[in-house]
């Protein structure tokens, strides 16, 4: 075995792909800028942490279970123009989760609710904190399977140890009562122990119509509201604005 069988071996049995398939082009960086031999070590190095960071974020991502990836940077506040961009992205600093703040979009479909949660949400993966993304529906399948299985109390631990849980849609699909019951106990496992990003098509005093219960829809609200930013975003539909209505009446003009 020759030295850079040896080298390979070593960097794979190290667990050091970076350093394994840029070793070469490395050196010959070094040789050409003359660089130390603690300067090569030092980005070699680098290169190798930085690849385990980028790595380590993107199955964080992938994990988190967003149905589309969304960026702040890629939010038109031009189009919504009654959103504080500059609190929106104040809240880009994570500074919420830190202090385990909730915050609340409220809005009709298509103004950009989930874009908003979302590209919060990579934010915080790229800052390597744990994130689970559910709509609504999703989160109560979760919940109701766990209940049958007996696995609700292990289910509800563990969505209470991520950093931050966005839930996505409520206010689309009406709630019976044991799903309203799970939310409520979802919710109060989570309060003042991590941060929730909740979307929602309704406004909070008709929360009680979603969860066909005034009490559950209440105790939510005061533990969902007590430490949260909420915006309320009435601005028209991304989806709609590049269709063009047909109006006969001007066509016969």
């Amino acid at each position: 075995m020759n030295a850079q069988e040896k080298i390979e071996t070593y960097c794979h049995k190290l667990r050091l792909p970076y350093i394994r398939d840029h070793y070469k082009t490395e050196i010959d960086n070094a040789v050409k800028a003359k660089l130390t031999f603690h300067d090569f070590l030092h980005d070699i190095l680098k290169g190798q942490i930085l690849e385990r960071i980028d790595n380590t974020i993107n199955r964080s991502i992938k994990s988190a279970g967003f149905n589309s990836i969304k960026r702040l940077e890629e939010f038109d506040f031009s189009f919504q123009p009654q959103i504080d961009e500059k609190r929106i992205r104040e809240l880009g600093n994570l500074q919420f989760i830190e202090d385990k703040q909730n915050i609340v979009f409220l809005g009709p479909p298509g103004v950009g609710k989930t874009h908003l949660a979302t590209s919060l949400g990579v934010k915080a993966c790229q800052e390597q904190l744990k994130v689970s993304f559910f709509t609504v529906q999703n989160i109560i399948t979760e919940l109701k399977i766990a209940q049958a299985t007996n696995q609700l109390v292990k289910l509800m631990r563990k969505l209470t140890k991520v950093d931050l849980l966005i839930i996505d849609e409520l206010g689309y699909m009406k709630l019976d009562s044991i799903s309203a019951t799970l939310f409520f106990q979802l919710i109060s496992h989570r309060y003042e122990k991590g941060s929730i990003i909740i979307t929602s098509n309704k406004q909070p005093d008709q929360w009680g119509k979603v969860f066909n219960d005034d009490v559950i829809a209440t105790a939510i609200l005061d533990r969902v509201f007590h430490h949260c930013h909420h915006f309320i975003i009435t601005g028209k539909s991304y989806r709609m604005k590049n269709i063009k209505v047909h109006d006969p009446e001007k066509q016969n003009k």
